[in-house]
C-alpha cells in the first residue's frame, strides 16, 4: 500500500512539474511573486498577447498554482503557496550555478 502510495505522489509531482514546465508559465509566476496582478497588468509584464496569458493563467489556475479574486470587472491572479515561488527561484538558482560552472569550465579548456 504504502509503495502504491508513493508512485501516485510521483506521478502527482509529475504532473505539477509539467506544468510549470513553461517558459510563459515561470515567467508569470515570477511576476506574480511579489503579489497580485490582473491579466492586463501580467499582459504588460511578459509581453504577450490577453489570449495567451489567458490560457496560461486557466492552466495554472486548474493546477491550483494560483487563485483568483474579482474586483468588479477585474479578476486578479495571486501564487496560491509561497513554496512555489520558492521552488522556481531554487531551480533557477541551480540553472545559473550550472551555467556559472560551464562558463568556468570552457574558460579553463580554452
Amino acid at each position: 500500500m504504502k509503495k502504491e502510495m508513493s508512485k501516485e505522489v510521483f506521478e502527482l509531482q509529475a504532473e505539477i512539474c509539467k506544468t510549470l514546465a513553461n517558459p510563459k508559465r515561470l515567467e508569470i509566476i515570477a511576476a506574480l511573486k511579489d503579489g497580485e496582478l490582473s491579466v492586463g497588468e501580467l499582459v504588460e509584464r511578459i509581453g504577450a498577447t490577453k489570449a495567451n496569458v489567458s490560457q496560461h493563467l486557466a492552466v495554472l489556475r486548474q493546477r491550483r498554482v494560483v487563485t483568483t479574486r474579482r474586483e468588479g470587472v477585474n479578476i486578479f491572479y495571486s501564487i496560491n503557496n509561497p513554496k512555489i515561488t520558492e521552488a522556481c527561484s531554487l531551480m533557477k538558482s541551480v540553472l545559473l550555478e550550472q551555467l556559472a560552472e560551464g562558463e568556468r569550465l570552457s574558460r579553463r579548456v580554452k
